[in-house]
């Protein structure tokens, strides 16, 4: 299985794999990263898998190079993982529209249906977590379906309310904080997808399966 190394510094080196969004590019991307974690080398401070390569940070002083890079290639180029068992997929409730959603119209207008439509569209997904990153907890989804993958916006917006569910082309996502962002904003949960305060503060981990269902403003409310 072809991969590349790339030298980033010193102190980290990234693989990558094919160079595209694609679910099966992103499990061996992740299994890759779960063996080099696994593999406890010493001086291996970090491994972070992404979309379709993953970095792996080390401590030069402390690290053996030559069983490091030993464990890159063997792992590297094992076939990609046979289909995972199905797990329960993590279900977040969302009101959809209005003062909580209020890019919901516009991409009701790209596609050229309506606002409900796009909520069933929205909902209807079992999305992927291809990986985190951005601020702690924010999970990257997908694929959205073509029909409502509507790009981020032009100008970002200074700040974005914690829980916002978005869409940027064939991504969505959930705002764990708020910051600025340039998504278009179809909703609001009322989970946190990141909880310093809960014993494992991440609601979602690269490799879940996330499912989204429709909520009223009444039952948000409830649930804040």
């Amino acid at each position: 299985m072809s991969y590349r190394l790339v030298a980033a510094g010193d102190s980290a080196v990234v693989v990558e794999f094919e160079e595209r969004i694609d679910p099966a590019v992103n499990a061996r991307t992740i299994a890759f990263a779960e063996a080099v974690q696994g593999a406890n080398l010493p001086g291996v401070r970090d491994v972070v898998p992404t979309y379709r390569s993953t970095a792996i940070y080390f401590d030069p002083l402390r690290t053996d190079s030559v069983a490091l890079m030993a464990c890159i290639e063997r792992e590297a180029v094992k076939p990609p993982p046979a289909q995972a068992t199905a797990t329960a997929a993590v279900r977040i409730p969302v009101c959809y529209g209005g003062e909580l959603g209020p890019d919901l119209e516009a991409v009701a207008a790209f596609a050229h249906v309506g606002e409900d439509e796009v909520v069933r569209l929205h909902t209807s997904a079992t999305y992927r977590v291809f990986m985190l990153g951005f601020v702690p907890g924010f999970a990257y989804l997908g694929l959205v379906d073509q029909r409502i993958a509507m790009a981020r916006r032009s100008t970002p917006r200074v700040r974005v309310p914690q829980g916002s569910v978005g869409i940027a082309g064939v991504q969505t996502g959930i705002y764990p904080a708020e910051t600025p962002g340039g998504w278009q904003l179809i909703g609001r949960t009322p989970l946190k997808p990141f909880d310093p305060s809960r014993p494992d503060p991440f609601l979602m981990k690269a490799g879940d399966a996330v499912q989204f269902y429709p909520i009223d403003r009444g039952e948000y409310d409830s649930w804040r």
